[in-house]
């Protein structure tokens, strides 16, 4: 199973090979995140406050929609990850063309949901009527290459449960740096607005999941994918959906909370939802350093349990907190001190810029508080404990700002009154899993 692509996360040293799997992963993330934010940098400075809007106005309704089956490319990684600490070829092997044909079949569902319900859960959204069009149009031509969008994911976090997180990073540049080209073309060139910046992003993210695909039917080990061979093995796709449908539905109700939060900012008008747009990119920046540590907790702790190695997985748990804790302290605050600059480059307006500088201090102070619960619940989907977390970050998190913005917010509603219940509600979660982790990994590692 080894080859010179793979990461061995059985055996040797663990700090050096967690930032040989993570980097990568972040750097991969922030390139997938960059194609929206290319779209919004051009469209705000080319096309106006506007479209800027309408650009941004869609990033809750995408993770609303898209969430659910990003889950289950979670559970893809865990389950591979698990075969292959297991040294069981076949069941790697029926994994792998188990998890690309749903990714097919997901990405299909996505499109018809995405271009048939785009305006309707726009119009919930109380999305304001000067920028419902062009959200609209930009909404179903993004949903247009959800195949693709669909099978990028899964078939990286094939990649990922051996440890290559280099090559899914590889086809994020190539497709990253198209996909700049190209809106700059679409929108100066062609004079289009979010049509043009939308098919951009399709166009570049059909490239990424194809260069892919390249990759995985060219191995040579239990991870190729033979088109002939694509099928659903029923006891693997329960066990993708044990850990997959909970980290989903979280993410989905998640997504939830975070809809209720863009409706409550939609009635503050275009300037508070472009400003929000703009300052959200670095949320994401800074989320999927997090998100990369939490997704090697997942992998490396996923094949050492498989492997019965509980005091390595003891020792990842350590090295995982430690560095994914300096990543985030310094990303987070490197972006609140250079904060005019990063504004800059999605807006010249001083009204935008302004509620965007707000919207940095508040969040990403906190990051690390959102980190914890990232981290923590990594670690409990490694040892195959995925509902538990998926529980206590929906019933703090979620249950949290619905709570506040129906009950609270309406009595004192502003913008910065709006963005606090970020924090709040990352406190109250990070506190209950905590308590609830030390009791499991206690329990877990005892018995082992």
């Amino acid at each position: 199973m080894k080859n010179k692509k793979q990461i061995d996360m059985l055996n040797g040293s663990i700090w050096d090979k967690l930032l040989l799997f993570a980097l990568p992963l972040a750097a991969s993330s922030i390139l997938q995140q960059l194609f929206n934010a290319a779209d919004v940098a051009v469209v705000g400075n080319f096309a106006g406050g506007e479209a800027l809007a309408a650009v941004g106005a869609n990033g809750s309704v995408i993770n609303l929609l898209v969430n659910l089956f990003v889950g289950l490319s979670i559970g893809t990684n865990v389950v591979v990850a698990s075969f292959i600490g297991q040294n069981d070829d076949k069941r790697t092997n029926q994994a792998v063309h188990t998890s690309i044909l749903l990714s097919m079949i997901s990405g299909l569902v996505l499109l018809v949901v995405g271009i048939l319900f785009a305006r309707p859960i726009l119009e919930l959204m109380s999305t304001p009527e000067d920028i419902i069009d062009l959200a609209t149009l930009y909404l179903q031509i993004y949903f247009a290459g959800m195949p693709f969008i669909m099978l990028y994911n899964f078939t990286s976090a094939i990649l990922r449960s051996k440890g290559d997180t280099k090559r899914p990073l590889l086809s994020l540049l190539v497709s990253g740096v198209i996909n700049v080209i190209l809106n700059l073309f679409f929108v100066i060139v062609c004079h289009m607005s979010v049509e043009g910046v939308a098919i951009a992003t399709v166009i570049s993210n059909i490239i990424s999941s194809l260069m892919l695909m390249y990759f995985l039917m060219h191995e040579t080990d239990a991870l190729k994918v033979e088109l002939k061979k694509l099928c659903i093995h029923k006891d693997i796709l329960l066990k993708v959906a044990k850990i997959g449908v909970p980290a989903g539905l979280q993410s989905t109700v998640f997504s939830i909370s975070n809809v209720i939060i863009q409706t409550a900012l939609n009635a503050l008008g275009s300037a508070a939802v472009a400003a929000s747009a703009a300052a959200l990119n670095y949320e994401y920046f800074t989320y999927f350093v997090i998100s990369a540590f939490s997704q090697a907790a997942v992998t490396f702790i996923g094949q050492n349990y498989a492997a019965k190695k509980y005091q390595r997985c003891k020792d990842i748990t350590k090295w995982t907190i430690l560095l994914s804790s300096l990543s985030t302290l310094f990303v987070s605050f490197a972006f609140i001190f250079f904060h005019k600059f990063c504004i800059s480059f999605f807006t010249s307006d001083l009204q935008i810029a302004n509620l965007a500088y707000t919207r940095m201090y508040i969040v990403l102070s906190f990051q690390i508080i959102n980190m914890v619960i990232e981290l923590l619940s990594g670690f409990l989907r490694g040892i195959g404990y995925s509902s538990i977390p998926a529980l206590i970050c929906v019933l703090g998190i979620c249950g949290t700002r619905i709570i506040y913005i129906y009950s609270i917010y309406p009595s004192i509603a502003s913008y910065n009154n709006l963005l606090i219940i970020y924090p709040i509600s990352w406190i109250i979660t990070a506190l209950a899993l905590i308590c609830v982790y030390l009791f499991i990994h206690k329990k877990v590692y005892q018995s082992a």
